[in-house]
């Protein structure tokens, strides 16, 4: 590659701790999936039976080793969404669903944080989410366990997500409507995918609001968790 020169220093890479290793795993791409739990999306009065929906967040929507998360500008519903993720080490097009666990780095939890109000506006006006969904630091994730036998996962997943140590939501990935393979696979059909790529698999019920001050912990019980400090948004809105 040619030496090159820049306007502007590079942005950082954004990357995931490992657990047990002193690496840490460089993101690419976060896709994250909507509907993917019959219960949560009839709390959100959609059909459990729609093909799942996939969105997008940016490499600045990843907030790892418990860094703090602002209450973001512009809403007054700001909600969490504990889900299981998972990390390629290798991608491609069309991936079939046997193949996806040779291409799996490993798992972790995070949450996909939304401006619900913001959401629900856009729902009503048929308009992208992206103001809802894809904002600064909104994409918290764990550190990565590394997927030993990637022929054999360990599944089911128990995700368990507590706000000020009240338990709000809890589930295992066996609830899932699309389970890993599928979804990687659908997902391959659309996007190219590549090592780096994260893909949030979907919540479950019991989604709710976070206030300033709120103490938040995420859970894959018995292997991760993820702790993070909800700060007031300085702008006025989460005051």
């Amino acid at each position: 590659m040619p030496n090159r020169s820049y306007c502007l220093p590079p942005p950082a890479i954004r990357s995931l701790p490992i657990l047990g290793s002193p690496e840490r795993f460089p993101v690419r791409a976060i896709y994250c999936v909507g509907r993917n739990y019959a219960d949560h999306a009839r709390e959100m009065g959609s059909n459990p039976a729609d093909s799942p929906c996939f969105f997008m967040k940016p490499p600045h929507a990843l907030v790892t080793d418990d860094d703090p998360v602002p209450y973001p500008p512009e809403t007054h519903s700001f909600h969490h969404e504990v889900e299981l993720v998972v990390a390629l080490k290798s991608g491609g097009r069309n991936i079939s669903t046997a193949a996806v666990w040779d291409h799996v780095f490993g798992y972790a939890v995070g949450l996909d944080l939304t401006r619900r109000d913001l959401q629900n506006e856009l729902k009503k006006k048929a308009q992208p989410w992206e103001l809802a969904k894809s904002f600064t630091a909104s994409a918290p994730c764990s550190a990565l366990i590394p997927s030993v036998r990637p022929e054999a996962p360990v599944e089911p997943w128990h995700m368990r997500l507590s706000v000020n140590g009240a338990i709000r939501q809890e589930t295992t990935s066996a609830q899932m409507i699309w389970p890993i393979d599928q979804l990687v696979s659908e997902l391959s059909r659309y996007e190219a995918l590549e090592a780096g790529d994260l893909l949030f698999t979907g919540t479950p019920a019991g989604v709710g609001p976070l206030e300033p001050g709120d103490q938040v912990v995420a859970e894959l019980v018995g292997h991760c968790r993820l702790h993070f400090t909800v700060l007031p948004d300085r702008a006025g809105s989460g005051l």
